[in-house]
């Protein structure tokens, strides 16, 4: 049984993942790690891409599948392109292969967008984290109870260092995939949101034309964190995928 890999989202703690867990358990090996810096864990130093690959790879089994949402979702993705020969299945949750727009990229969030985020920060983590759950939750049918999930996620671990969500941030803002999807050859699973506010669903359309072996799976309905909105619905789809169904 290969152990699957739960890497969370930006400002967010593995506490976020409870209900899928407790679903995907029953019949699978789990490990979810806090990202660096985050929950217990030492942030990595420099705060990369490549580091936090180099951490989380460390901890996991020589034999995985890794499946991220959002952040995790960019993490995930790097770690199959960069070391295929750990990660057998990937499965990517609300993910994009930029989240912010440029000239030649349009299903993304205004950069000026991040800026505000990383100005709030300086002023007050909790209020910022806060906005981001709400925006997270914006337009899921489900929305207050999505919110709810969140919110007692967020208050599940201490806080991480203002420093280490403004690296996030930088990730989030500087990072650029298209050009190196065609990398990642292993099966993927791309689960997306039909409300995703964050995200739009024409980020997750053209991640399965550019991956090499990909499929969609819209969850309707939910918006930016679809677990949180129908946990089994997407335990199931993580479960065929990785099971190789």
């Amino acid at each position: 049984m290969k152990t699957i890999v739960l890497l969370h989202g930006w400002g967010m703690n593995p506490a976020v993942f409870g209900e899928l867990a407790a679903h995907l358990a029953r019949h699978h090996s789990l490990c979810t790690p806090a990202l660096p810096g985050y929950g217990a864990s030492s942030p990595c130093d420099p705060y990369t891409l490549d580091e936090i690959v180099r951490e989380l790879s460390d901890q996991a089994p020589e034999r995985c599948h890794v499946a991220g949402w959002s952040l995790g979702a960019h993490i995930a993705l790097h770690w199959a392109r960069t070391r295929p020969g750990q990660v057998e299945r990937l499965a990517l949750m609300a993910a994009t292969p930029s989240f912010v727009a440029r000239e030649d990229w349009s299903p993304g969030i205004d950069p000026g967008v991040l800026q505000a985020f990383s100005t709030d920060l300086a002023r007050d983590v909790e209020a910022a984290l806060t906005r981001f759950v709400s925006l997270q939750a914006q337009c899921d049918r489900a929305a207050r109870t999505v919110m709810q999930k969140l919110r007692a996620a967020v208050n599940a671990e201490p806080l991480p260092a203002t420093a280490v969500l403004q690296h996030g941030l930088d990730i989030l803002r500087t990072e650029d995939f298209r050009p190196r999807l065609g990398d990642a050859e292993q099966h993927t699973l791309i689960v997306h949101g039909e409300n995703d506010q964050l995200v739009p669903l024409a980020a997750a359309r053209y991640l399965v034309q550019a991956l090499p072996h990909a499929r969609l799976e819209t969850v309707a309905g939910a918006a930016h964190a679809p677990f949180a909105s129908r946990p089994e619905a997407v335990s199931r789809l993580l479960s065929e995928h990785f099971d190789g169904r």
